[in-house]
């Protein structure tokens, strides 16, 4: 079985006062405006900064689902994408602006050392492409992260954050020309971010998106694909009922293991719990899988200390598992769920501060985009035997049935990061 996540996520950033458009611009993106200095690619970080970013992140990540899962339907989002390019935005952030910021995404460390520490996370999880060859070279896990920066040609950007941009996040500005073409350089966005999700993620900016006003466009995208450590097997695959939160039943294509495989589970009040790992133990895929009933409960009192106690009640066990297959994506408007959670300066034309990005103009954030993809199916590839022994004798079968409402959580293991979380209401929703 495969699950495949891509995501991305866009700020634009304009003037508060509207400039008037050229008569005739050509759109150039080989133009690029960078500093002089190299990203740090061996930071030296205390290990003290780097838990206290990945609690910060994961404290967001549940934040921002307590914030949606109002909306009704499916879910699914990356909060470490969303936390990367809010990163490279308050990285330019100055005053009430860069503490509301820092206060919603729980960026509890200090500017000097939190994009450091960023960095580095970002530089660990980059590696685990080659990690996972070394487990299987012809499937190996896919996780790509990519940040790209786009401004006004000839726009006065502060050499300080052209620095913080390239020591940190590799990154410099790619200079467009919004003022006299402004669709031709949303095209050529939308183009990047097509291509850096293998294209899943179609015209993440609609047309008007961008126009004369736009300086500055930062863009986060990750993509994310991974075999099951225990293949389900395509054959056993057959419709089975799946009971929505009303009490009624839809059909689903329902997926099956042919024996007993070695899970981790656990259990909470009005829920079961399941780990399933991707081939290499490099990332898992956590389910929380509340009883009929009780999964308005559960989700609303879901948070980062909660989820890891969830993770430290985890024991082995092997089980026949049953789960739907689904495939949906998911766009959001972040200004609203941004600003309910204290971030509301960022989106104001009149108080923003930005002037660490420029100080030529008032800077505000325009529109604020993220859309995200799942795909979870079989895959034709079986993985190698797991020894892990559970504490049921393996002549008493068991089995766990995903046959109603759940939330997942998608987690790279080695440092604990939440890159994807989403919930599956009705599987047949698109």
């Amino acid at each position: 079985m495969k699950t495949n996540f891509q995501v991305s996520i866009i700020f634009l950033l304009i003037a508060s006062s509207l400039l008037s458009a050229c008569e005739s611009a050509k759109v150039d993106t080989g133009e690029v405006a960078r500093s002089d200095l190299r990203r740090d690619t061996a930071p030296a970080i205390p290990a003290a900064d780097v838990q206290a970013l990945l609690d910060g992140n994961n404290a967001f990540a549940f934040d921002f689902y307590r914030q949606v899962r109002g909306d009704g339907g499916n879910l699914v989002y990356s909060p470490y994408s969303i936390s990367l390019a809010t990163a490279m935005l308050y990285g330019g952030a100055g005053g009430e602006t860069a503490s509301q910021i820092a206060g919603s995404l729980h960026f509890t460390l200090p500017p000097e050392q939190f994009h450091p520490a960023l960095n580095a996370l970002s530089l660990d999880l980059a590696q685990r492409p080659a990690q996972s060859k070394k487990v299987d070279r012809k499937n190996p896990m896919q996780l790509y992260i990519a940040n790209a920066v786009w401004g006004q040609r000839d726009y006065p950007f502060e050499k300080t954050y052209l620095d913080l941009l390239a020591v940190n996040y590799g990154a410099g500005v790619r200079l467009l020309d919004f003022t006299a073409a402004p669709d031709s350089a949303r095209q050529q966005i939308n183009d990047w971010v097509d291509r850096e999700t293998q294209g899943k993620i179609k015209d993440i900016m609609p047309p008007g998106s961008v126009d004369p006003s736009t300086r500055m466009v930062l863009s986060n995208a990750v993509y994310f694909k991974a075999a099951w450590q225990e293949a389900f097997v395509a054959e056993l695959t057959s419709d089975a009922p799946f009971t929505l939160l009303d009490g009624s039943q839809v059909q689903v294509p329902t997926m099956q293991t042919d024996e007993e495989i070695p899970l981790r589970v656990g259990s909470g009040e009005g829920y079961q719990v399941v780990a399933l790992p991707y081939k290499g133990n490099l990332a898992e895929m956590v389910i929380i899988l509340p009883e009929q009933g009780r999964f308005e409960s559960v989700e609303s009192t879901l948070d980062a200390a909660q989820f890891a106690a969830i993770l430290d009640g985890l024991h082995p066990i092997h089980l026949i598992l049953y789960m739907p297959k689904f495939e949906f994506s998911v766009d959001f408007d972040l200004i609203p769920v941004l600003s309910a959670l204290g971030m509301s300066l960022a989106f104001d034309d009149t108080k923003a501060d930005f002037s660490g990005i420029t100080k030529s103009e008032r800077l505000y954030v325009y529109q604020a985009l993220h859309k995200a993809y799942v795909l979870v199916n079989e895959a034709g590839t079986e993985a190698a035997a797991a020894t892990i022994f559970g504490a049921v004798p393996a002549s008493l079968p068991q089995e766990l049935r995903i046959d109603r409402p759940f939330i997942f959580i998608i987690r790279d293991v080695p440092t604990g990061t939440i890159l994807f979380v989403g919930r599956v209401l009705n599987p047949l929703d698109k």
